[in-house]
Formats: structure tokens, sequence, C-alpha cells
């Protein structure tokens, strides 16, 4: 496997939440919401999973696509979607959707979980990292949406949350900020 592809396309490594999250969870049909430019896509194309990777910028889905292409991936499925929309059609073994849900708009975030949801295998993951914005640690960043304290694992109830947390991170423009990170099991039918 080929761990450089990233680094060689000038792309930052995978999220460690989903180097993570690959550690317990077997290559499946996956889905890599808000892909950019595909760092994430690219580190479980070469774990062996078959990914989806939608973003709506039209540039970094044709970078993605371009470094499939050049790197012989047959197993990325890039393509340009607004996740405001929430209108998944396939079913996916899991959905990472790390540090994107805080540019969708916040009048569509509940629909673009529950969407998720219902588009997620029984058995299957969610992966969700997100900027929060509480008393403590009022996001100095002014994304469209910020989760508050216990927001995201209430949307959750009856999931098993195999890893939930809410704590600070620093961002890479070192501003530090609360973050809700949380893995999540839907239950088997």
């Amino acid at each position: 496997m080929s761990v450089d592809i990233n680094s060689r396309y000038g792309l930052n490594p995978a999220h460690s939440e989903v180097v993570e999250a690959c550690k317990a969870i077997k290559p499946c049909k996956a889905l890599d919401m808000g892909c950019s430019n595909g760092r994430n896509a690219l580190y479980l194309s070469q774990l062996g999973f078959d990914v989806t990777a939608v973003d709506n910028n039209p540039d970094a889905i044709n970078m993605l696509r371009q470094i499939a292409s050049e790197e012989n991936l047959d197993n990325i499925d890039a393509r340009i979607y607004d996740i405001n929309d929430a209108k998944l059609t396939d079913e996916y073994g899991l959905i990472a959707c790390t540090v994107t849900l805080m540019f969708v708009n916040p009048a569509n975030v509940d629909e673009v979980i529950k969407n998720m949801q219902s588009h997620t295998q029984p058995g299957g993951y969610n992966l969700i990292v997100c900027a929060m914005n509480t008393t403590e640690y009022p996001c100095p960043v002014p994304f469209p949406f910020t989760f508050q304290t216990g927001q995201l694992r209430s949307a959750y109830e009856g999931w098993e949350l195999l890893k939930y947390n809410e704590d600070v991170g620093t961002m890479h423009n070192g501003a530090k900020l609360q973050f809700a990170t949380m893995l999540a099991r839907k239950p088997a039918e």
C-alpha cells in the first residue's frame, strides 16, 4: 500500500479519526462526505474500501479524479454533490463526514444527519467530526454551523457510540476550539 499518495500530490494525510476508525472497520462501501481533494478517500481506497467521494467543489472533484486515474485506483467514484441537498441514494457501510458539517446551511444539518443515518446499512458506521461553539470555548471561526454541547450525541440516540467526545482541538491555523467527535454504529436489524 502506497501511504505516500497524499504527500505525492501535496495533500494532507488522512484525518486522524478516519485512520483510527479504520482499525475497527473492515473495508466496505464507504462515503466520504465533503471530500475536498480526497485525502480521506485516497486513504480509504488504499485500505480496500469501495469509496464514493462527494464535494460541491468541481475543481476538488476533478483533482481527485485525476489522482485516482494516475494511480489506477478503480475503487474511487468522485462526484459533485451538495451535502445541503440531503439526497443520498445509495447505502453505505461507512459514512465519514470530517470537518464538513460546519460548512452546511444550519437549517439543513438535521436533515443531512437523518439522510446519512437512513443511508447507512444496518451494522454500518457514521464518523463525524465537527466544530462546536460553547460558552467555555467560543468558536473563533465564523462557520455557518457549529454543534452545541450534547447536540451530536442526542442526534444518534439508539446507535452504539463507539467513540464520543467534545474535546478541545487545534485547527490548522492554530485556533483552539471544541470539536464533537463521534464514531457510531447503526443497530443491526
